[in-house]
């Protein structure tokens, strides 16, 4: 069934993990034309009423970035073939990005989406060997690249950062949430950021949380996680109190503003009804905001 309204987008893709080691798997896979493929272009995927459109390998661009990416439900397999943005594809039909639908998918569209966006993107961005300089052959069928020159194998890049929602030290109906500097004046979200070399997630917590908001967090609470390809992110969301609710305030640089929200604001902004825009249904965000407002323990 499709993902919930109040969950990020859940992950329910059968990677098939055992079989990318199969030589030639993905040459016999794109010869089957009961083979399932998902074009991405840039940052999008072809959309059929609510869900991705699958096409045969024969309609896919032949000179994409392949992988596989699993199997269906049925056994068939799931292959994503990856071009950038600036590519001519002549495609047709409706497109959409993963910020605009992933919260709309099915477990197993969305994770799809996910895995062949964050693989894709290290296939067309990362060809070369950062040891040496020479061009990679990928192997495991788009999982991984080998240097010919001198040996190494690369994998694809993950990043963890942490995404945090703030409760008031007082009073258990407020909600700390900032606008950053890049968006629009009345859209409002949690506060993230990456984790730094040699750093524990609680330790980035309490960092970027005082970075961006002047306050100091405390009863740092693990909620959950989410793969973003934006560009290669692992969101691990907390929940965290204000040690002192009058020290919230914005750097002024990456964070614009800062302010305490209500239970009904909050509740009135995820109806779409409020003042200020929240975070859509594809993001933890909006996970960590809605089970908030619902008292989720």
């Amino acid at each position: 069934m499709p993902a919930s309204a109040d969950r990020p987008i859940q992950i329910g893709l059968d990677r098939a993990a055992d079989e990318r080691a199969t030589p030639g798997l993905l040459d016999t896979l794109r010869l089957d034309a009961a083979s399932r493929v998902l074009v991405i272009v840039g940052d999008r995927a072809p959309v059929s009423g609510e869900g991705l459109r699958w096409v045969e390998p024969a309609q896919a661009p032949a000179d994409a970035q392949w992988a596989f990416l699993g199997r269906a439900a049925d056994g068939e397999a799931l292959l994503a073939a990856v071009v950038a943005a600036t590519d001519d594809v002549t495609f047709p039909g409706e497109w959409a990005s993963l910020r605009a639908i992933g919260g709309t998918l099915t477990a197993a569209d969305a994770g799809a989406f996910v895995a062949a966006l964050s693989l894709g993107r290290w296939l067309l961005d990362a060809p070369y060997c950062s040891a040496c300089g020479t061009l990679t052959e990928t192997t495991m069928a788009g999982w991984a690249r080998h240097c010919p020159a001198c040996g190494r194998d690369h994998f694809p890049r993950t990043d963890p950062a942490v995404i945090v929602a703030i409760t008031s030290a007082t009073d258990p109906d407020r909600l700390l949430l900032g606008s950053n500097a890049l968006w629009g004046a009345d859209r409002y979200s949690c506060f993230a950021g990456f984790v730094e070399a040699g750093e524990s997630l609680e330790e980035a917590v309490r960092r970027e949380v005082h970075e961006e908001a002047g306050v100091d967090a405390l009863d740092i609470v693990y909620r959950g996680s989410q793969a973003w390809p934006y560009p290669r992110s692992l969101m691990l969301g907390f929940w965290a109190a204000a040690a002192d609710d009058a020290a919230a305030e914005a750097d002024g640089e990456e964070i614009a503003a800062v302010r305490w929200f209500t239970r009904d604001e909050v509740g009135a902004g995820l109806r779409g009804e409020g003042e200020v825009t929240l975070p859509g249904t594809a993001s933890i965000a909006h996970r960590l905001i809605t089970d908030w407002y619902e008292g989720r323990a």
